[in-house]
């Protein structure tokens, strides 16, 4: 069976990064995410992008190395 490629983090997979997390660190993305009303999962997104590529807005923007 072949695994289907995604662009995005879907919510399940969201749930089960958070519930991994240090408290403060799922405390602040979900504020965070209420804060800008965005979902959960594109916070996640961002974050994790964001710190392989500084230009990168989400996964699908992301070329690592290129920010830094």
């Amino acid at each position: 069976m072949q695994a289907k490629l995604q662009e995005q983090l879907s919510s399940a997979d969201a749930e089960v990064i958070l519930e991994r997390l240090p408290e403060r660190i799922k405390a602040a993305l979900i504020a965070r995410a209420a804060e800008i009303e965005y979902p959960v999962e594109a916070i996640i997104e961002m974050a994790i992008a964001s710190f392989l590529d500084t230009e990168a807005l989400g996964f699908a923007d992301c070329k690592p190395g290129r920010g830094q």
